[in-house]
């Protein structure tokens, strides 16, 4: 028969390990009802949005199977734990700390990459501000450079690298403009001519002059700057860098909108004026979207990172006793519930974005 002391000790851990499940479960439905108010406010807003559309970054299929190997190794750890064997507890809880650090690292590596495609957390869709061909145009080698999409031509054809370093070279000097002073520009590349409105523009004694004699006003130069930074970029129409078409594309009510002629088209037909000036003033939801969702869940799992360090330095003092492994248990009922939201994540983002 066992003693009075043992009975209540089982009574105490049983309650404990209800009320600790009670809590992960609670957590879980919380959290899973935050994520179904982002999926839903993510369709309602596409519905009749400018959507931008693209392939997800390669990295957070990295992290998709570097965290389904953390569950794997967190399973492993808990069947340690009933057999009591520490040595096998401690190894795989510390596989599974390292695969979520892992799974962290590959996630902000696909931010990066998102960053690199021109796909920010905050940016409008069309290039607007600093357009060329707006007020700017060059002439290199005494032929105009041309934009189609965010590729830049040179006699008809593609501009070669070199010559791309040359304009990128050419429009550093503007990158860095104070609007408030006086502007100075020397050892400009004289085989490049900028044109302003049509005009090609002057430089006498460090100033750009029109050919009307007049200096460039702030604001001309405020525009200037911003060229500089979309060709420094690489943009030409579009805020997302490459190709239209093959890079990304962009959506209004589920349907692909067509671009020829530097302008997009809705149904085959020229988007009206009014779409052209929402067009003109959207901001790129969907990629901001992307950042929140998969933000908010890393944020969950760097929070249960602290846990998986706690469980593995409880694991390397002493014995495995019976709170030591509720508390194992009920971290793991968590960890593979973030492993499983981010599959749904991953889905969702895939099919729907």
């Amino acid at each position: 028969m066992k003693p009075i002391k043992d009975y209540n000790y089982d009574l105490s851990l049983e309650k404990r390990e209800r009320t600790r499940k009670g809590l992960v479960y609670g957590t879980i439905i919380g959290v899973c009802m935050a994520f179904a108010g982002f999926s839903s406010a993510y369709i309602v807003s596409m519905g009749g949005s400018f959507w931008v559309k693209f392939p997800l970054p390669s990295s957070f299929y990295i992290s998709t199977t570097v965290i389904a190997i953390s569950s794997i190794f967190y399973i492993l750890a808990i069947r340690g734990a009933k057999k009591d064997n520490v040595t096998m507890v401690r190894i795989f809880m510390i596989l599974t700390l390292i695969f979520g650090i892992l799974f962290c690292v590959f996630q902000f590596r696909g931010y990066k990459q998102l960053t690199q495609e021109g796909a920010y957390l905050v940016s409008p869709i069309m290039v607007i501000d600093g357009k060329y061909g707006d007020y700017y145009e060059v002439k290199l080698d005494n032929n105009f450079v041309e934009i189609d999409g965010n590729d830049y031509f040179l006699q008809g054809k593609l501009i070669s690298d070199a010559k791309m370093k040359e304009l990128q070279q050419y429009f550093k000097h503007f990158e860095n403009i104070a609007t408030t002073q006086k502007q100075k520009f020397s050892n400009l590349d004289p085989n490049i001519t900028l044109y302003y409105l049509d005009e090609p523009l002057q430089l006498v004694n460090g100033e750009f002059i029109r050919t009307n004699g007049e200096h460039l006003k702030p604001v001309d130069y405020e525009r200037l700057q911003m060229l500089a930074w979309n060709i420094r970029d690489g943009r030409g129409d579009f805020f997302h860098r490459g190709k239209y078409g093959k890079d990304f594309a962009i959506y209004f009510k589920g349907q692909k909108l067509d671009y020829k002629n530097r302008s997009l088209y809705y149904k085959g037909k020229r988007l009206s004026n009014p779409l052209q000036i929402k067009m003109s003033q959207a901001k790129d939801n969907a990629t901001a979207y992307l950042y929140i969702i998969t933000f908010f869940h890393l944020l969950h799992i760097l929070v249960t990172l602290i846990y998986l360090i706690r469980m593995v330095i409880l694991s390397f003092t002493g014995t495995l006793d019976g709170r030591k492994k509720i508390a194992l248990k009920t971290g793991g009922i968590f960890w593979h519930f973030l492993g499983l939201l981010w599959l749904y994540l991953l889905l969702f983002l895939l099919f729907i974005h």
